[in-house]
């Protein structure tokens, strides 16, 4: 198996097995040790002119180049933000209103995660924006057929994600584009869990507007970048000093800026040692030693093929997603539903999917990282057949 491991991290010596890297990631601690000195020493504006922000100027601009290089961009493209939510915003909200149209029409798909689809919902209700939703197959693919029927010379941006965060489904994003700027429509890209786990380039994907988000790749939370193709106008999330090319004021993170640039060289350096290779293997030695301890039982949501190399989504027959992750304390995971007010309602995503309500609450969505073992994987996959086995 190739990919190299890193030491042991000390956030996971001591609790149980985690398999929640697509909900976040524990910060690499190559990166905590890069921001520290941006956090204490070197304190500075990078826009000051005098010594004291000339580090924080020269690493901004460092950091800046490391998260271009991730996903094969030019620095200048690369704006700088709080969240893959606030990017997200800009994308959209920034595309919509620079377009200066009266009802300008926006494209997205019902699995989006909620920070486009409330941000469209936003735009629909503030700007009379029309906004049309795709629907997705059984494995939760849209079908560039319907993108390019929904296409009008109305149309001012189209929004689909990567990969899906409960699934891992990889939409067919170069395709999609394409359709999108044949009909004069930008494109934005949600690539918050597929950034730093498969390799990206935007100039191949042909995408307009790229999200990148730092607690997925190993980097604190709160911090995050949007590529902006050069050439593309978009209204500004914050308005004032000019900073990030004007598109989002306030002074920057400097600390955070370079635990961004920090995970995305770490990300590449890992890529290239075939860590992706080495997380689908530990991804299906987990699925099928489930399926092998519940023989019949395991059904796979998702595409089989087309998803992100660390991500297995599967429901249990017999079995509801959270009374398996209670009965097993050894892990942390996530289920496919969300829990309101006691009451456990099937997950969206696979809703959309056509998943009947029974399976959807039977899902467990099993997600590995940069620390997961082939140790881990046995473990899990034995609590779990045990869990399954006793609940039936």
């Amino acid at each position: 198996m190739t990919g190299t491991l890193p030491p042991p991290h000390p956030g996971l010596t001591d609790g149980p097995v985690y398999l929640d890297y697509n909900a976040t990631t524990p910060v690499d601690p190559r990166v905590a040790e890069a921001m520290a000195p941006y956090l204490t020493v070197f304190f500075g504006n990078p826009s000051s002119s005098h010594p004291y922000g000339a580090e924080p100027g020269r690493v901004l601009a460092d950091s800046r180049e490391r998260v271009a290089a991730l996903i094969g961009a030019r620095p200048p493209e690369i704006v700088f933000t709080s969240s893959g939510s606030e990017a997200n915003l800009l994308a959209l909200r920034g595309a919509v209103l620079a377009a200066g149209r009266p009802r300008p029409h926006v494209i997205t798909q019902t699995t989006e995660h909620p920070a486009v689809l409330e941000t469209a919902r936003a735009l629909e209700r503030l700007h009379g924006a029309r906004v049309t939703v795709l629907p997705v197959d059984g494995t939760g693919l849209v079908d560039p057929a319907a993108l390019a029927a929904a296409l009008t010379g109305e149309t001012v941006l189209v929004s689909v994600m990567a990969a899906n965060n409960e699934t891992g489904a990889l939409q067919p994003i170069t395709e999609l584009a394409a359709l999108a700027g044949e009909r004069g429509a930008l494109f934005h890209c949600d690539a918050a869990q597929a950034a730093g786990k498969l390799p990206l380039d935007v100039r191949r994907l042909g995408v307009d507007l790229l999200t990148v988000v730092g607690h997925k790749m190993y980097a604190p939370k709160a911090t995050a970048a949007l590529y902006v193709r050069e050439g593309v106008r978009l209204e500004p999330v914050v308005y004032g000093g000019g900073q990030e090319r004007g598109l989002r004021a306030g002074t920057e993170n400097v600390a955070l800026a370079v635990a961004l640039g920090t995970a995305a060289r770490l990300a590449v350096d890992e890529l290239a040692d075939g860590g992706a290779v080495r997380a689908a293997a530990l991804r299906d030695g987990l699925q099928r030693r489930l399926t092998e301890g519940l023989p019949g039982r395991v059904r796979l949501n998702g595409p089989a093929a087309a998803r992100l190399p660390n991500t297995l989504n599967v429901s249990i027959d017999g079995a509801v997603g959270h009374e398996l992750l209670t009965a097993c304390p050894q892990l942390a995971a996530s289920t496919g539903s969300a829990c309101h007010s006691g009451s456990h309602e099937p997950s969206p995503v696979l809703t959309a999917m056509g998943l009947p309500a029974e399976r959807a609450r039977g899902a467990l969505r099993l997600s590995l990282g940069r620390w997961s073992h082939e140790r881990d994987t046995e473990t899990a996959a034995a609590a779990l057949v045990h869990a399954a086995a006793a609940l039936r």
